[in-house]
């Protein structure tokens, strides 16, 4: 696991299009918009901010980034965003682990407090996400995925 390698944000990029189209059928706006808003954390990152991506024989298997200076946080705290395990890794435990290790950066860098937006139909997601200790805060019907999904926000 590492911080950005060369070709690391296109790799992000990649496993949450396809996922996403493939489960959910999420489009060019949803892909877009992981895009676009990696690039811009891209360019802003800061020495605290985690970043971690897990690669194996076939590339890239998964993707977290604790976002600790998200100018959208508030008294939040850090943002976790592009939180994903590739289909073939789902269910090893991979996704546990960098989350672990998140939530004891947040431990150590925000008090422990950690956010998240997400939708439901994840379940098994927000399993992970309350067996870390979050809540879900607020949802509604929302399209800031580019389809119309119940929105929710989750915080620890």
């Amino acid at each position: 696991m590492d911080r950005f390698f060369p070709g690391a944000l296109g790799t992000i990029v990649t496993i949450h299009g396809t996922h996403y189209a493939k489960h959910w059928g999420f489009g060019t706006f949803f892909e877009a918009k992981v895009a676009r808003e990696l690039a811009e954390f891209a360019d802003r990152q800061a020495v605290n901010d985690l970043i971690l991506i897990a690669r194996d024989e076939q590339g890239a298997a998964a993707s977290l980034v604790l976002d600790l200076n998200d100018p959208d946080s508030g008294k939040r705290g850090a943002h976790l965003r592009w939180f994903i395990v590739s289909d073939r890794c789902r269910g090893t435990g991979l996704g546990r682990k960098l989350l672990a290790q998140a939530v004891a950066h947040a431990e150590h860098h925000a008090n422990g407090r950690v956010w998240l937006t997400t939708f439901a139909g994840l379940d098994q997601a927000r399993h992970l996400y309350e067996s870390f200790g979050f809540k879900l805060v607020s949802e509604a019907e929302g399209a800031a995925w580019g389809t119309v999904v119940t929105e929710q926000e989750f915080r620890r």
